[in-house]
């Protein structure tokens, strides 16, 4: 198996965000304050239909669970260049590795792998997969591990998500970054990629931190 070996020029970005948990969903302490995760924020509407999934398959969801963070994990590793003993990974760990590995290997100058971003304009903060040139083009990408093919009109979610991204480094350095790439591996052996400009995504992006902060405000003031 070629192995390839990343540029990798950090951006200095470094902050220190510590992950708290309030009424259930994961915040963020900030220097600016304490926000909540890019994450919660845009999977908000999704929330309940996910909750109720886990609840009728717990084992299904431990394993999706597992699955996400082993798989972020063997990427990460594979990116910043070290040694990986594929003897040891699980099987279905290798077959997704192998189906990503050529989208992956179009990734270089990687400026920032894990890491924490926050935006004071937003009060959103989270840990952004990478921020590399994908094919050539500096991108927010996001790596995704799923049982099925994933249908466009169902994951906005991840393109209002990346394009969160792309507008906190922006506030961080004054880079604009014009291009987001969604590579999922899916477990019925497709490959998926879906590009954007994050420019196109903005209005859902508040539309959807609009609607997190009416319901979960309106909640907190109910349960107070």
């Amino acid at each position: 198996m070629f192995i390839k070996k990343f540029n990798h020029t950090p951006c200095n970005l470094t902050c220190s965000l510590k992950e708290v948990t309030l009424d259930g969903k994961r915040f963020y302490e900030t220097p600016e304050g304490i926000f909540p995760s890019v994450t919660t924020v845009v999977g908000f509407e999704k929330q309940q239909f996910f909750a109720k999934w886990r609840e009728k398959n717990p084992e299904e969801s431990v394993r999706v669970t597992t699955r996400g963070t082993k798989f972020h994990s063997l990427l990460e590793n594979y990116i910043e260049n070290k040694d990986i003993n594929f003897d040891d990974i699980q099987s279905n760990q290798k077959a997704l590795f192998s189906l990503i590995k050529p989208e992956i290997d179009k990734i270089d100058n990687i400026i920032a792998l894990e890491t924490p971003l926050y935006s004071k304009i937003l009060k959103l903060a989270g840990r952004v997969d990478c921020i590399a040139e994908y094919d050539g083009k500096l991108s927010i990408i996001d790596f995704k591990a799923s049982t099925k093919e994933k249908r466009k009109e169902n994951i906005d979610n991840y393109f209002a998500q990346a394009t969160a991204y792309a507008l906190m480094y922006q506030e961080r350095t004054g880079i604009v970054i014009n291009n987001f790439a969604i590579i999922i591996a899916c477990e019925d052996g497709i490959l998926q990629v879906f590009e954007g400009n994050p420019l196109h995504y903005v209005k859902h992006l508040h539309k959807l931190i609009k609607k997190y902060r009416e319901t979960y405000e309106v909640s907190r003031t109910e349960n107070n």
